[in-house]
């Protein structure tokens, strides 16, 4: 707080208004066009969004990173991919030439991508039929790692079930099945799927196995 202008509001107000910007434009009511986003990730998190979403505070300029590249001159148009009478819908971050490009922010420099990145992009080179694409992680400190790919039709088809799977379950209204990450912990659905979050407590592991309250040097 600086005098009487509360600037962490200002902040967070001016990230929201760029985050409402650049989101994906999902119509929670159109069940017959999925998007690519919703398929890589939890399908019960993507459930949830559409049936009854909880907003999320942006903490920063990285969760935006994605969208702000789709503006610049490199970006891409969304594409869709027609599964029977679905549409899955993606978009790469750019496309230089033939390669498509992701982009994602990171907090160190990564041995191995990210299986969900990993899923999106190979989606994105079927969408928008190419053979070759990269992604690029970039740490706070301007670091980046980047991985090839060449497309895989076996774990296309993955995401192609995975499509099907939630179009069913949004028309029969039933939620998907846990799918357990390291993810969960940070979802703003977590008190849905497991346990309330509460502060952490003490306790004593002696009086839970029937040995007594157990001393610091017991």
């Amino acid at each position: 707080m600086m005098g009487d202008r509360d600037f962490r509001t200002i902040i967070q107000s001016a990230l929201g208004s760029i985050g409402k910007e650049l989101q994906l434009d999902i119509d929670p009511k159109n069940i017959q066009t999925i998007h690519l986003q919703e398929v890589v990730q939890c399908l019960r998190r993507s459930y949830f969004d559409r049936i009854d979403p909880v907003e999320i505070e942006r903490r920063g300029f990285n969760e935006l990173l994605s969208g702000l590249l789709r503006k610049l001159e490199y970006g891409s148009e969304p594409k869709e991919f027609q599964i029977d009478d679905i549409k899955l819908k993606g978009q790469t971050d750019m496309m230089v030439d033939d390669a498509i490009m992701i982009f994602r922010s990171a907090q160190g420099e990564l041995e191995n991508p990210i299986a969900n990145d990993v899923l999106y992009l190979n989606s994105c080179l079927w969408i928008y039929d190419k053979t070759e694409g990269i992604i690029v992680y970039i740490t706070a400190d301007k670091k980046e790692t980047t991985f090839s790919l060449t497309r895989n039709k076996k774990m296309f088809e993955e995401v192609i079930r995975r499509v099907r799977v939630l179009n069913n379950l949004l028309k029969e209204q039933k939620v998907p099945i846990l799918e357990p990450s390291t993810e969960c912990s940070e979802c703003q659905y977590y008190e849905k799927c497991f346990m309330k979050k509460k502060n952490s407590k003490h306790v004593d592991i002696g009086e839970m196995l029937g040995l007594g309250k157990l001393g610091k040097n017991d």
